[in-house]
């Protein structure tokens, strides 16, 4: 369930509250590597696999490519943040209509 932060807004806390409130997913590394990931795909991708879709979990499903190609592993990012889509967001394909509409339905 989403929650309220001090500001009164609501803050997602898995992928797809974060795709009905239209934030995208940024996973940052210690290094400072970061990207943006546009949620509804990230959200489809995740739901195909059956893949736990809250935040701590997505971040255990990361790593910085920087990191592995320097030191030959994956390195998980510190953390993942959630900020407003961009069109420099990174676009995975995005589910059907028809699922997408039965899923925000039970949002409501």
């Amino acid at each position: 369930m989403a929650k309220w932060t001090k500001d009164g807004l609501l803050k997602a806390t898995n992928l797809l509250e974060a795709a009905a409130l239209r934030q995208a997913i940024m996973p940052v590394c210690a290094c400072g590597h970061s990207a943006i990931f546009q949620p509804h795909g990230l959200w489809w991708h995740f739901e195909r696999r059956h893949w736990d879709d809250s935040l701590g979990a997505v971040r255990k499903r990361f790593w910085c490519t920087r990191c592995q190609s320097a030191s030959r592993h994956k390195v998980t990012p510190q953390m993942v943040d959630l900020v407003s889509i961009t069109e420099a967001a990174i676009v995975l394909p995005l589910p059907p209509d028809d699922v997408w509409k039965r899923v925000a339905r039970r949002m409501r």
